[in-house]
């Protein structure tokens, strides 16, 4: 039984929804250091995917030779040149607690997440300054394709909720409700974003 079948024959709403969507599938992107992921989230942060890119190639291109820059690198870069390539104090602050919570161990190279769990990478990850369990849990579903992940705080996931089933959400109750969707429920989160979607307006109807 596939995951799709396994989710529609536990949740009545599931078996509802998955049929309204586009066919949709986890799958892993490439491969991506979770210290670069964490910068480059620090760097989007409140900010316009257009600015956001031109700050973060900026900074980039303060490290000639470096294809992105290395922890060390971005420890030792002078803050005025940091927030000359359009980072503000705060910024520079989380992504250079990020850098040195990559030298210290704590936010672990790519090849040993493979070894962790996702509530241990979310515990270890979150420990850097400016990151949230949100922006974690994005790059479990996103960029590692974990399949048993709920961003129980994010709004598109709530909004797909109460869509679907007719009834609010808090966080805790979503969590909860959303047991029925273990072991799938990075794939139920993708099902209610995009019947969010669909709820907007001008969004494609049900």
């Amino acid at each position: 039984m596939s995951p799709q079948d396994q989710l529609a024959a536990a949740c009545p709403g599931m078996a509802r929804l998955i049929p309204l969507g586009p066919d949709i599938r986890l799958s892993p992107q490439p491969a991506r250091e979770p210290y670069e992921s964490l910068v480059r989230s620090v760097v989007f942060q409140q900010l316009s995917g257009k600015a956001a890119t031109t700050i973060l190639n900026r900074v980039i291109a303060l490290f000639p030779g470096e294809d992105f820059p290395l922890p060390a690198s971005l420890l030792a870069a002078a803050p005025e040149a940091l927030r000359g390539a359009g980072l503000s104090r705060q910024k520079i602050a989380a992504v250079r607690d990020v850098a040195q919570k990559r030298l210290d161990g704590i936010i672990p190279p790519l090849g040993e997440l493979d070894g962790l769990d996702d509530s241990e990478i979310i515990a270890r990850l979150t420990q850097a300054r400016g990151v949230g369990r949100w922006t974690v849990e994005m790059y479990l579903i996103f960029t590692l394709a974990r399949p048993d992940v709920l961003p129980i705080d994010d709004l598109g996931i709530k909004r797909g909720a109460e869509v679907t089933f007719a009834r609010s959400f808090t966080p805790k109750e979503l969590a909860a409700y959303g047991q029925i969707w273990a072991p799938w429920r990075s794939l139920a989160a993708l099902h209610l974003w995009a019947a969010a979607d669909r709820a907007k307006p001008g969004g494609r109807p049900d």
